[in-house]
């Protein structure tokens, strides 16, 4: 046996930052984990009709547009707040710190109208925000996805509409899966210091298009295998509960009091 394969060959490859790529792996993890646990609710929360939900929350999103009243949006906060406490707490922690984010984001944007004396406005407009971003988060943490769908086809969305929104959503779930095993794997392989990382991404970047091109054509073929003709057909009836009738006086409750304190 040679001598140079019973000797010690000790390597200590040089110290390397991949703070880019644990980043990407993060951000990938967050955005998946955000998708897996919307999918993966069992049954729709409040035992609320999803077509009711959906009718609900686009009232109240033109509602809070229209309206230019301080106290309205009050109203609307305090009703928003009570259905939060309703929640988990890690949903409730989910939807406020997105929502206060923007909200936030918005002010700042706002602050230059703030100094030139129109305060009223840019209140008015931190305010909506914050409480449509709330009812819009409510929705999707309490709603399952294919309810959602399910309820735009009811009220005659399109059909190319509620694919593309079917369809994205799926991708981005595979995609992420994809993309996270390719970035895990150019992890354990960097050994040392890598000076070429921008044409390891870029090889990443062609290798996931490549991937969504092939999935693409396969989703393609499987759907004209089995017939599928671009129609989504709602099969479920529609059983009314204590639950519905209860959402429909509290929606009467909420348009009552716009056209009360809407203008003021």
């Amino acid at each position: 046996m040679p001598d140079w394969l019973v000797k010690n060959q000790p390597y200590s490859p040089p110290p390397d930052k991949d703070q880019f790529i644990n980043k990407s792996i993060l951000s990938i993890l967050r955005i998946l984990s955000k998708l897996k646990s919307q999918s993966g609710y069992q049954m729709d929360k409040f035992q609320v009709n999803a077509a009711l939900k959906v009718a609900f929350t686009f009232l109240l999103v033109i509602l809070l547009s229209l309206s230019t009243s301080y106290t309205f949006i009050l109203v609307v906060d305090v009703y928003l707040l009570v259905v939060l406490s309703l929640m988990e707490g890690k949903e409730i922690v989910k939807i406020l710190s997105v929502s206060l984010a923007m909200a936030i984001f918005t002010f700042m944007i706002l602050l230059p109208n703030v100094v030139l004396g129109n305060t009223y406005t840019s209140m008015m407009i931190t305010l909506k925000v914050l409480s449509t971003l709330i009812a819009v988060n409510i929705l999707s943490h309490s709603t399952r996805w294919h309810s959602i769908t399910s309820a735009l086809r009811r009220f005659g969305v399109p059909n190319i509409f509620i694919l593309v929104l079917d369809i994205t959503i799926k991708y981005i779930s595979m995609l992420g899966d994809f993309s996270l095993n390719m970035l895990y794997s150019l992890k354990l392989r960097s050994v040392g210091r890598n000076n070429n990382k921008y044409a390891s991404m870029a090889g990443i970047s062609g290798t996931m298009f490549i991937k969504s091109k092939e999935m693409a054509e396969d989703m393609y073929a499987a759907m004209e295998c089995r017939g599928f003709t671009g129609e989504y057909t709602v099969h479920n009836k529609w059983k009314w509960s204590m639950a519905d009738l209860l959402y429909i006086l509290k929606t009467v409750a909420i348009i009552t009091a716009f056209l009360y304190w809407g203008r003021i």
